[in-house]
C-alpha cells in the first residue's frame, strides 16, 4: 500500500517529473537579480505549490511607509516564473512572463509577507498562476494572477 501512496503523491506533483525544486537551490538563481535585492527567498515548496517570503522594511516601501505595490507585484512574478519554469523540461523549454495583475487589499507597515503561488492551468503554450499574499498573521495583503509563456529553448 505504502508503493502505491508513493505513486499516487509523485503523479499528483505539478514538478517536472514530480521532483520538487529546493528552496536553497532557487534561492541561489535568484542570487544576483531582483529577487535578492528586495529579500526574497523561497521557503518551500509542496507538491502543488511554491511558497516565499519577503521583508516589509525601507527598501520595499514606497514613500509613505508601507509596502510598495510594486513589490508585491515583484514578490509575485518572482514565485510564478520559478514555479512555472520547474514544471517544465528545462532542456527543451522555458517559461517567461506575459501578464501579470495584482489587487492590493492591505497595507503592511513591517515584517514579512508571504506569497504561495499555485497554477490555475499548465497548458502546452502558457501557464497562469495566482499568487496570494499575506502578512504574518495570515490576512490577505494581495492577490495576483502571473501569465506565463511557455517557448522552445530552440527559439530563444
Amino acid at each position: 500500500m505504502t508503493d502505491m501512496t508513493d505513486m499516487i503523491a509523485q503523479t499528483a506533483s505539478i514538478w517536472w517529473q514530480g521532483i520538487r525544486p529546493q528552496p536553497h537551490a532557487l534561492n541561489r538563481i535568484g542570487a544576483q537579480s531582483m529577487q535578492a535585492f528586495l529579500g526574497i527567498e523561497v521557503t518551500e515548496v509542496t507538491d502543488d505549490a511554491l511558497i516565499g517570503r519577503m521583508p516589509v522594511e525601507p527598501r520595499t516601501h514606497q514613500p509613505w511607509g508601507r509596502l510598495h505595490g510594486g513589490a508585491s507585484i515583484v514578490l509575485a512574478e518572482t514565485l510564478g516564473s520559478l514555479g512555472a519554469v520547474h514544471t517544465l523540461d528545462q532542456a527543451h523549454f522555458m517559461a517567461v512572463g506575459m501578464e501579470i495583475n495584482a489587487n492590493h487589499i492591505r497595507p503592511v507597515r513591517e515584517g514579512w509577507v508571504i506569497g504561495t503561488a499555485r497554477p490555475e492551468s499548465r497548458g502546452r503554450t502558457t501557464q497562469i498562476w495566482s499568487i496570494r499574499i499575506t502578512d504574518e498573521q495570515g490576512r490577505l495583503v494581495c492577490i495576483s494572477r502571473f501569465t506565463a509563456a511557455v517557448i522552445a529553448i530552440e527559439r530563444n
